[in-house]
């Protein structure tokens, strides 16, 4: 397993590839080739390895997609996705001279008719099995799921979008099949708005999709609604979580350093490039990746101590020279002190950020997203709080953040204001930084009909918080609310019905120490699954934990169309205002 948890979505999509595909291909004791699109591929990286693969007799993977030689004496299994490129290259491996003995196909999902028409006309004779296995979704971690398609973004904000509609259909088959994968049939609900629908049409679409899927079901009973409830909102419900500079492990190296499909490059002391992947085989990644910066930069090192101790070595100052050292004296725990050396190094880098900018820039940000000093003073002048921002030599992208949690501490601004801090931050030319975000729903100029009540907080002022993290993601309030029933139903209506175990209250505080009620009991095995439209942040991420932690009776699981960071975020806004030819002519990303 990739995923060393023994719990989590991916041990989960794994068991149900090995309960389908693997098993098939048990009854036949030959050695098989494994054929994936890009998709596929990507989806089993996530949750084996090849070494699995092997002792379940696949020799050989491929890739549908490329040209390969005919091996007529093996058979080969095909896991794709149902589209027409797919399925026209799977006819044309036997539509002439068959490349393989025999197909055993697999779909992520329905096949529609048409291409499953054709799949029978020219190659019929050579499927031996052909099944949906209804897994279109990516399992990223142990409790956090992708639709893999940033593209979902500028399709469903861009005001020149032409696919709105067929990407909300596909992001509500993709939600359907997480249900299926998960088995669950939950009570749908969506955060009103009155500026945006996405969300409405979204839950309408999922709740749909899941009673017509459990009505064809192979089981002959109808499925009833389980004790799951699915939640579904827009990226512009908060603004601020994006946008913030975040101090917890895994956010923060996103941010900050240049991670590009979880690999972290580094260079080794030697000069040697080296790389590490940051996923949850890496059990050491998985501990520290929601901790406080502070916290990791203290714990790697006494983790380092205790192996030093155990050796026998003397356990001077840590850094980067003694580890190496100590490692090619000591091959025998090469490989566990490897783990840790790769930590502190990115560590390290992303301290080395910190100090040379962030570090300044975090009490303003914390200032004006929270409304209130470290003091819990009232920030009355949140321009007061800006203007060293603007002042400073700050990076662009830096300054363009601190501008927008400016406008969204007052709900908005004023047209010349907005004019004046534009020219501050020198981005005359590049104003849809700041003005797309009205795309999203999200007030940037004040007008007497765009005003909006800000959400009400849960109060958090006597928990424990370090002086520049004091900002909860909005997501946090709304995952603790929906476990104890304190969702108000006009701000969050019912798609369908609940499941009898969120109904009523008398659930327990995910602040407070775990206490058994009949409610808890009932709910025991439930999960909460929430879906943001739009991206979702490490941070969000973090909180699907951290609440799961606090509440023991139900699983949080949240997921979206694609993880963003900060400054890929602000790109996909200032690109809503391109035309749809535009994307195909220049890419503008970066990570500046």
């Amino acid at each position: 397993m990739a995923a060393s948890s023994e719990y989590g979505l991916k041990t989960i999509v794994w068991k149900r590839i090995k309960d389908t595909i693997i098993t098939d291909c048990r009854k036949s004791e030959v050695w098989k080739i494994l054929i994936l699109d890009p998709f596929t591929t990507k989806l089993l990286s996530t949750c084996c390895k090849m070494s699995d693969l092997m002792s379940e007799k696949i020799t050989i993977v491929e890739d549908l997609y490329k040209s390969r030689e005919p091996v007529p004496e093996m058979k080969a299994i095909y896991f794709m996705t149902p589209t027409a490129k797919s399925v026209d290259a799977f006819i044309d491996d036997f539509k002439i001279k068959p490349k393989y003995k025999g197909a055993y196909v697999y779909f992520t999902d329905y096949c529609p008719d048409e291409l499953f028409n054709n799949m029978k006309l020219y190659c019929g004779k050579h499927i031996r099995i052909c099944k949906e296995i209804n897994i279109w979704f990516m399992p990223q971690e142990a409790q956090v799921f992708t639709c893999d398609n940033p593209g979902a973004f500028q399709s469903i904000y861009s005001p020149h979008s032409q696919d709105k509609k067929k990407t909300l259909e596909t992001l509500a088959d993709q939600l359907v099949s997480l249900c299926a994968t998960l088995d669950e049939y939950p009570g749908v609900r969506y955060k009103k708005d009155n500026s945006m629908e996405n969300a409405k049409i979204l839950a309408e679409l999922v709740d749909n999709k899941l009673a017509k899927h459990y009505e064809l079901d192979d089981s002959t009973k109808k499925k009833g609604k389980t004790q799951a409830q699915l939640l579904i909102v827009e990226r512009g419900f908060d603004p601020v979580s994006p946008i913030l500079h975040e101090l917890t492990y895994q956010a923060m190296a996103y941010d900050l350093i240049d991670i590009q499909n979880d690999i972290y490059r580094y260079k080794s002391k030697d000069g040697s490039e080296k790389q590490a992947f940051l996923n949850e085989d890496d059990m050491l990644w998985v501990r520290l990746r929601h901790k406080h910066i502070a916290e990791v930069l203290e714990q790697i090192p006494k983790m380092v101590k205790e192996i030093s101790a155990s050796k026998k070595k003397p356990d001077g100052k840590i850094t980067i020279n003694n580890l190496a050292q100590m490692m090619k004296k000591m091959p025998a725990f090469r490989k566990q002190m490897t783990e840790k050396t790769v930590h502190l190094q990115l560590a390290e880098n992303c301290m080395e950020q910190f100090s040379k900018n962030v570090e300044k820039l975090c009490k303003a940000e914390q200032d004006l997203a929270v409304g209130s000093d470290v003091e819990g003073v009232k920030v009355k002048d949140p321009m007061r709080t800006l203007l060293p921002v603007l002042l400073n030599p700050y990076g662009i992208y830096d300054k363009i953040r601190a501008v927008l949690l400016y406008i969204f501490s007052l709900n908005g601004t004023t047209d010349e204001n907005l004019s004046k801090l534009i020219q501050h931050v020198k981005i005359e030319d590049e104003r849809e930084f700041i003005l797309n975000w009205k795309e999203l729903g999200v007030p940037i100029i004040t007008t007497p009909i765009n005003f909006s009540r800000k959400p009400t907080r849960r109060d958090r002022s006597q928990g424990e918080t370090y002086n520049l993290s004091r900002w909860t993601p909005v997501i946090k309030d709304v995952m603790e609310d929906a476990v104890e029933n304190k969702l108000d139903t006009r701000d969050w209506p019912h798609q369908s019905e609940n499941p009898a175990a969120w109904n009523g209250s008398g659930a327990v505080s995910a602040r407070q120490k775990h206490k058994t009620s009949s409610q808890d009991e009932r709910r025991t095995g439930s999960r909460l699954i929430v879906f943001v439209i739009g991206g979702i942040t490490h941070s969000e991420m973090r909180c699907a934990y951290e609440v799961t932690h606090a509440v023991k009776s139900c699983e949080v699981i949240i997921g979206s169309s694609h993880i963003l960071t900060p400054n890929s975020l602000l790109d996909d806004i200032k690109a809503l205002s391109k035309h749809p030819m535009e994307f195909f002519t220049i890419d503008e990303r970066s990570n500046a």
